[in-house]
């Protein structure tokens, strides 16, 4: 193991089981979001959390902002936490930007990835007619952006209401919003542009690891339409709708979260899924 990889993406490994599984959380969030589903795991998986340079207990010095003005650098730290940790074949579950980084990373290493669990992905939230609805226009991203310049305490309370989309769960919402709060302003909205702006629409054909698609009912950040573009050009990929609304299932609805990660790997055969964790 890599300690310098270890320390500065502040992965913690957990679990008794040898297959690798690795939770990836989305923008602007640390590893502690997947504690209501990841425990689930632990008895069958070797379970892998970590945090993106600039989130949760990274560590900040290391935040480049060249690096981490696209999502390429954030697929980086995909990649060299599997390499620290030698991982072979091991199931990537990828939440929001997480799915697209996830799946971007297997483009370049398919090696290191069994299955990819996109939970909510979108290749690009922008709206590009007739082609293709992304679920918003550029002048809304520029002036959410904008906002996190001018007020960021108030976009974050905005946007965790806005990405969670679920009144009845506003512990979920205030959880999200802590989180926004609790990372750099700076660091956030690098991530965000590198999020927001970028286009894979390309690279969604070259997927060769079988994926799962999680769609979210009511999800205004990636839209039914947006799901089903990806099933329809991602090779491989298997979509399923969800009856948890927003765009945070693992945290508003960890139970069918985590039963629909286990139908879907159960249909995988067992000498396609097991494999060791790292060694």
């Amino acid at each position: 193991m890599n300690p310098n990889i270890l320390n500065r993406n502040n992965i913690n490994i957990k679990g008794n089981g040898e297959q690798a599984m690795i939770f990836a959380p989305g923008f602007g969030c640390d590893q502690t979001v997947w504690k209501s589903v990841s425990e689930s795991f632990e008895s069958d998986n070797q379970i892998i959390l970590f945090d993106y340079v600039g989130m949760g207990k990274s560590d900040v010095k290391a935040f480049d902002p060249n690096k981490y003005s696209k999502l390429s650098g954030y697929v980086q730290d995909v990649i060299d936490v599997c390499l620290a940790l030698n991982l072979k074949n091991a199931i990537f579950v990828g939440h929001s930007v997480s799915g697209m980084i996830g799946l971007l990373a297997s483009l370049q290493h398919p090696e290191f990835f069994s299955r990819l669990i996109l939970i909510g992905p979108s290749p690009c939230y922008l709206n590009d007619l007739p082609e293709y609805y992304g679920g918003f226009e550029k002048e809304d991203l520029i002036g959410l952006i904008d906002m996190m310049d001018k007020n960021y305490i108030g976009w974050a309370t905005f946007f965790a209401s806005t990405v969670t989309n679920n009144p009845g769960r506003p512990d979920v919402a205030n959880e999200l919003e802590n989180r926004f709060c609790s990372t750099d302003p700076v660091i956030a909205r690098k991530f965000a542009e590198a999020c927001f702006f970028a286009d894979n629409r390309e690279d969604l054909p070259n997927v060769t690891v079988p994926s799962l698609i999680m769609q979210c009912s009511e999800d205004v950040i990636a839209p039914t339409v947006v799901g089903e573009y990806l099933s329809q050009h991602v090779p491989k990929s298997t979509i399923t709708y969800m009856k948890a609304t927003g765009h945070c299932p693992h945290m508003s609805h960890p139970e069918e979260t985590i039963q629909l990660i286990r139908d879907y790997l159960g249909k995988v055969p067992s000498e396609v899924v097991l494999s060791p964790a790292y060694g």
